[in-house]
Protein backbone atom coordinates (compact mmCIF):
# COMPACT_ATOMS: atom_id res chain seq x y z
CA UNK A 1 0.00 0.00 0.00
CA UNK A 2 1.53 3.42 -0.99
CA UNK A 3 2.15 5.99 1.66
CA UNK A 4 0.53 9.42 1.51
CA UNK A 5 3.92 11.16 1.62
CA UNK A 6 5.20 9.56 -1.61
CA UNK A 7 4.81 11.77 -4.73
CA UNK A 8 2.34 10.70 -7.33
CA UNK A 9 4.26 10.55 -10.64
CA UNK A 10 1.16 10.70 -12.79
CA UNK A 11 -0.10 13.84 -11.08
CA UNK A 12 3.31 15.52 -11.45
CA UNK A 13 3.52 14.60 -15.13
CA UNK A 14 0.01 15.95 -15.70
CA UNK A 15 0.92 19.16 -13.89
CA UNK A 16 4.09 19.54 -15.98
CA UNK A 17 2.11 19.02 -19.19
CA UNK A 18 -0.48 21.62 -18.20
CA UNK A 19 2.26 24.07 -17.20
CA UNK A 20 4.02 23.61 -20.55
CA UNK A 21 0.74 24.16 -22.40
CA UNK A 22 0.04 27.31 -20.39
CA UNK A 23 3.52 28.72 -21.07
CA UNK A 24 3.19 27.96 -24.79
CA UNK A 25 -0.18 29.73 -24.89
CA UNK A 26 1.24 32.80 -23.14
CA UNK A 27 4.23 32.90 -25.50
CA UNK A 28 1.88 32.78 -28.51
CA UNK A 29 -0.22 35.69 -27.17
CA UNK A 30 2.79 37.94 -26.51
CA UNK A 31 3.27 39.36 -30.07
CA UNK A 32 -0.46 40.07 -30.44
CA UNK A 33 -0.58 41.91 -27.13
CA UNK A 34 2.52 43.94 -28.03
CA UNK A 35 0.91 44.98 -31.34
CA UNK A 36 -2.26 46.16 -29.57
CA UNK A 37 -0.22 48.12 -27.02
CA UNK A 38 1.80 49.81 -29.76
CA UNK A 39 -1.39 50.76 -31.61
CA UNK A 40 -2.94 52.33 -28.54
CA UNK A 41 0.29 54.20 -27.78
CA UNK A 42 0.27 55.63 -31.30
CA UNK A 43 -3.34 56.72 -30.88
CA UNK A 44 -2.65 58.45 -27.58
CA UNK A 45 0.40 60.15 -29.10
CA UNK A 46 -1.73 61.52 -31.96
CA UNK A 47 -4.37 62.73 -29.50
CA UNK A 48 -1.73 64.45 -27.36
CA UNK A 49 -0.29 66.17 -30.46
CA UNK A 50 -3.74 67.42 -31.42
CA UNK A 51 -4.60 68.76 -27.96
CA UNK A 52 -1.10 70.19 -27.47
CA UNK A 53 -1.21 72.06 -30.78
CA UNK A 54 -4.54 73.67 -29.91
CA UNK A 55 -3.34 74.65 -26.43
CA UNK A 56 -0.07 76.10 -27.74
CA UNK A 57 -2.00 78.15 -30.30
CA UNK A 58 -4.31 79.43 -27.57
CA UNK A 59 -1.31 80.29 -25.40
CA UNK A 60 0.38 82.30 -28.13
CA UNK A 61 -2.90 84.06 -28.89
CA UNK A 62 -3.34 84.93 -25.23
CA UNK A 63 0.20 86.33 -25.06
CA UNK A 64 -0.45 88.40 -28.17
CA UNK A 65 -3.66 89.75 -26.62
CA UNK A 66 -1.89 90.50 -23.37
CA UNK A 67 1.02 92.46 -24.81
CA UNK A 68 -0.49 94.04 -27.95
CA UNK A 69 -4.00 94.64 -26.63
CA UNK A 70 -6.09 92.96 -29.33
CA UNK A 71 -8.34 91.31 -26.76
CA UNK A 72 -10.39 88.59 -28.40
CA UNK A 73 -8.70 88.41 -31.80
CA UNK A 74 -5.31 87.12 -30.71
CA UNK A 75 -6.85 84.09 -29.02
CA UNK A 76 -9.20 83.48 -31.92
CA UNK A 77 -6.35 83.66 -34.40
CA UNK A 78 -4.09 81.57 -32.17
CA UNK A 79 -6.81 78.95 -31.80
CA UNK A 80 -7.34 78.74 -35.55
CA UNK A 81 -3.63 78.63 -36.37
CA UNK A 82 -2.92 76.11 -33.59
CA UNK A 83 -5.80 73.89 -34.66
CA UNK A 84 -4.77 74.02 -38.31
CA UNK A 85 -1.14 73.17 -37.57
CA UNK A 86 -2.14 70.42 -35.12
CA UNK A 87 -4.49 68.80 -37.64
CA UNK A 88 -1.83 69.02 -40.36
CA UNK A 89 0.74 67.41 -38.04
CA UNK A 90 -1.62 64.63 -36.90
CA UNK A 91 -2.67 63.78 -40.46
CA UNK A 92 0.97 63.63 -41.56
CA UNK A 93 1.94 61.37 -38.64
CA UNK A 94 -1.11 59.14 -39.16
CA UNK A 95 -0.22 58.71 -42.83
CA UNK A 96 3.33 57.77 -41.83
CA UNK A 97 2.06 55.22 -39.28
CA UNK A 98 -0.36 53.79 -41.86
CA UNK A 99 2.45 53.40 -44.39
CA UNK A 100 4.57 51.60 -41.80
CA UNK A 101 1.69 49.28 -40.90
CA UNK A 102 0.96 48.44 -44.52
CA UNK A 103 4.66 47.76 -45.16
CA UNK A 104 4.76 45.33 -42.20
CA UNK A 105 1.46 43.63 -43.10
CA UNK A 106 2.68 41.56 -46.11
CA UNK A 107 5.45 40.08 -43.98
CA UNK A 108 2.98 38.97 -41.30
CA UNK A 109 0.24 37.71 -43.63
CA UNK A 110 2.38 35.76 -46.08
CA UNK A 111 -0.28 33.42 -47.45
CA UNK A 112 -3.54 34.82 -46.15
CA UNK A 113 -6.27 36.30 -48.31
CA UNK A 114 -6.91 39.84 -47.08
CA UNK A 115 -10.22 40.22 -48.85
CA UNK A 116 -11.02 42.72 -51.49
CA UNK A 117 -13.50 40.43 -53.16
CA UNK A 118 -17.11 39.57 -52.67
CA UNK A 119 -18.24 38.23 -49.33
CA UNK A 120 -20.94 36.12 -50.98
CA UNK A 121 -20.43 32.38 -50.79
CA UNK A 122 -19.01 30.78 -53.89
CA UNK A 123 -21.44 28.82 -56.02
CA UNK A 124 -20.82 25.49 -57.68
CA UNK A 125 -20.48 25.50 -61.42
CA UNK A 126 -21.69 22.68 -63.59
Amino acid sequence: MPKADEPNDKALQSLDARLDAFEAKKAAEQPVRAEHERSSQDGYRLLADLIGGVLVGLGFGWLLDRFVGTQPWGMVGGLLIGMGLAIFSVVRKAAKLSAQASAEAPKEQAGEDTGGGSTAPKQKRD
